[in-house]
């Protein structure tokens, strides 16, 4: 049975994997090696949770034989192995005050925790576990095994049900969505979700509340590293009214895109794009700010400068997508004036590089750049068709001025 071992011991390592000699493996199973408590508990559950039988029955017996007091020690330890606590969870013939440390624990392992609730005869340690709304939330599993629990009591029923009906069961609108995605610590999606000019996309467009919890998963940006003053959101929609027509068109040239530069288009991928498509102006330019990796990758294919210049702005950016972008032929010019200008990226030679090479950046931040970059990177450009003759001629002459000739 696959066992992750949580200790750096040696010995634990050796005894759980069953790679020392019979004697030691014998001695480890009866509790009598010379290691930390919580080693011993780890080693004990690893022998245990084994496939030899012999040992994994004295490795047991010599569990249920431990002081309840060194065993409760050990689970406040920080030392203490997630595999020794789900152990102690999923056995019910462990005293109940183990047991309920072990639930307390936040590195119980939650499949630990659904088997245990699914299995306990002890209905007051159900209600332990209900008690934990944001566990339920975040593992609805949990909901059913103690409403199916025959063991359970009034009160975890009662709990476990309610939860079960706030957050699964009703009818839900965008605000009961950001509740649950908050509840599930995920801040930036809730505010996405909660965000007015998003709201009013479930009712203005086809975009329904499901698409935007589907798009929800991939904002990592909370409202306090977004600076979107310069936007003006207010007249986006205004200005750049879209029809169906065109927005199926930008979806066709965002996803021949991706697939040009050898991304893999999976349905995901396909949907993700598709869903986007459905928001309007201002619901791209907040996920353009605020979306994460696979957000930004798609968004900044956007035909509109407006929602690429956001990408751009997303605080999460990372030098790698930047350079990437900066040797794209298909975003505007404005990106590339903006990563041009940008001190922090101007500072990244390979960044400046890809843009000299770009046709499509600017000739104006192109002189510049050229002055910055290595004689063997400005002879390779003087001989590049893919550039404009100003920006060949010149790289001839800064390569030339440098050699002396």
């Amino acid at each position: 049975m696959s066992f992750e071992i949580n200790s750096t011991n040696p010995v634990v390592k050796a005894i759980i994997e069953g790679t020392a000699p019979r004697p030691a493996q014998l001695a480890a199973a009866r509790g009598m090696l010379p290691i930390s408590a919580t080693d011993l508990l780890e080693v004990l559950v690893g022998v245990a949770r084994g496939n030899d039988s012999e040992l994994a029955k004295i490795a047991q017996q010599t569990l249920v034989a431990q002081d309840i007091n060194d065993i409760k020690n050990s689970f406040n330890s920080d030392e203490i192995a997630p595999q020794v606590l789900g152990y102690f969870v999923e056995k019910d013939f462990f005293p109940k005050e183990v047991q309920e440390i072990a639930i307390a624990n936040k590195k119980t392992p939650r499949p630990s925790l659904v088997e245990f609730a699914q299995n306990t005869r002890h209905g007051e340690l159900l209600e332990l576990v209900s008690l934990n709304q944001q566990l339920l939330i975040q593992t609805p599993e949990l909901i059913e095994a103690i409403v199916s629990n025959p063991h359970r009591t009034a009160e975890a029923e009662r709990r476990a049900a309610e939860t079960k009906r706030e957050f699964f069961e009703k009818e839900r609108g965008a605000q009961q969505i950001a509740n649950e995605l908050r509840a599930q610590g995920k801040e930036a999606a809730a505010e996405f979700i909660e965000a007015a000019e998003v709201a009013q996309e479930f009712e203005d467009s086809s975009l329904s509340l499901d698409d935007a919890v589907f798009l929800a998963e991939f904002i990592e940006v909370p409202d306090s590293e977004v600076d979107d003053s310069w936007l003006g959101l207010d007249y986006l929609e205004d200005i750049f009214e879209e029809t169906e027509e065109q927005r199926l068109a930008i979806v066709n040239k965002i996803i021949g895109e991706m697939k040009g530069d050898g991304d893999e288009i999976t349905s995901e991928r396909e949907s993700m794009v598709s869903r986007i498509l459905k928001m309007g102006m201002k619901g791209r330019v907040k996920l353009a700010a605020k979306g994460d990796r696979e957000a930004r990758n798609i968004l900044i294919r956007d035909p509109n400068r407006i929602v690429a210049q956001a990408v751009i702005g997303n605080a999460r950016i990372t030098e790698q997508e930047v350079e990437k972008i900066a040797s794209m032929r298909t975003v505007p010019e404005d990106v590339l004036r903006l990563i041009a200008i940008n001190r922090n990226w101007t500072r990244n030679y390979m960044i400046m590089h890809k843009l000299a090479q770009n046709p499509r950046t600017p000739i104006a931040n192109v002189m510049t750049i050229l002055t910055r970059l290595q004689l063997r990177d400005l002879a390779a450009l003087s001989k590049n068709r893919n550039v404009s003759d100003a920006v060949r001629r010149q790289a001839l002459r800064l390569a030339q001025a440098r050699t002396g000739r």
